[in-house]
């Protein structure tokens, strides 16, 4: 299959660059798999689609402010992974004044480029740590067209946020609110959304992008809860992505373990866990809406889309969502 396959229009003003006063306010389009039926409802008719030995997964990481901007506001420091609590691999820009022993200062704290890696990444050592209340951001997609506020703290994370290391939030927790959460039977996974969440495909074969790498963990509660099941509906691509990879390594059981993954989903992948998905709508040509459709048929998914936009449903990250059955 062919990027170019999973391209659409979207009307930019049908972008969600604010979250709505009311997480449970959203929009929800519901995706029949078998029937090949849409229908529109709310977010808050969720729960009325429970049926009897359900779980609902979630993906409990935690958003953590991982920009930063030098004193002088002339660099960027993008936070991918703390090695220790002073050592960082990190995106920067502009890369030529990131050069092999460059300083960077934020805050009180000097930060020393010791290495850099073949796909430009930096190595970054600091010489105290950075203060993080002082001078992180967070790190919203660059669709919204703005910097983060201080009511993003709260909103860009969802309310079961538990193990703090992600750089994106897995938006589509972001829906739930506490007493819709006590509604519905569930567990918790923890993936921690890397900024490659957010990074075009730029090969044209399918077969040939290579995806990127983030750390889960699945704990043996979840795992037990999972195994009694009859059907796992995973709230989101990130506990999709984890509960599938783990599943492919243990012929179709979801067993406790933690690692990495870099499974890349797209249609002709069998699934192995899941039986039903909560998502939002995302990006075109991107592996996420790549995903969904090999949940649902491509077909099925173009055609949810168009019906979306034409019903002015919000997109992304702070955007409606989709219920595939």
């Amino acid at each position: 299959m062919l990027t170019s396959d999973f391209d659409y229009h979207l009307p930019p003003e049908l972008i969600a660059s604010e979250p709505l006063p009311d997480r449970a306010a959203s929009r929800m389009l519901v995706v029949n798999r078998e029937m090949g039926t849409l229908e529109h409802r709310q977010f808050a008719d969720l729960p009325t689609y429970v049926r009897a030995g359900d779980l609902f997964v979630m993906n409990n990481t935690r958003v953590v402010p991982a920009r930063y901007f030098s004193n002088d506001g002339s660099r960027e420091v993008l936070r991918l992974e703390p090695l220790t609590a002073t050592r960082w691999r990190c995106m920067v820009k502009p890369g030529k004044r990131f050069r092999l022993g460059n300083t960077v200062q934020i805050g009180e704290a000097t930060g020393t480029v010791e290495g850099i890696l073949e796909n430009g990444e930096r190595i970054i050592q600091w010489d105290q740590e950075v203060d993080e209340a002082a001078h992180g951001h967070l790190a919203l997609p660059h669709y919204m067209g703005r910097d983060d506020q201080p009511a993003d703290r709260e909103r860009y994370q969802t309310v079961f946020a538990q193990s703090a290391g992600a750089i994106a939030a897995p938006t589509a927790g972001l829906h739930f609110t506490q007493e819709i959460l006590e509604k519905l039977p569930h567990a918790f996974v923890t993936l921690h959304v890397g900024v490659g969440t957010f990074q075009p495909v730029k090969v044209e074969k399918l077969e040939e992008h290579v995806m990127h790498r983030e750390r889960y963990e699945v704990t043996a509660e979840t795992a037990s809860a999972i195994q009694e099941a009859r059907r796992v509906v995973a709230v989101g691509t990130t506990a999709m992505r984890t509960l599938e990879s783990v599943a492919l390594e243990h012929g179709g059981q979801v067993v406790a373990q933690s690692g990495s993954t870099d499974i890349f989903i797209y249609p002709g992948y069998q699934f192995q866990a899941v039986g039903a998905m909560l998502t939002n709508f995302h990006l075109p040509k991107s592996t996420l809406i790549m995903l969904v459709s090999a949940f649902a048929g491509k077909d099925l998914i173009m055609q949810a889309y168009e019906e979306a936009i034409r019903e002015r449903y919000r997109f992304f990250s702070y955007g409606d969502c989709m219920l595939i059955l």
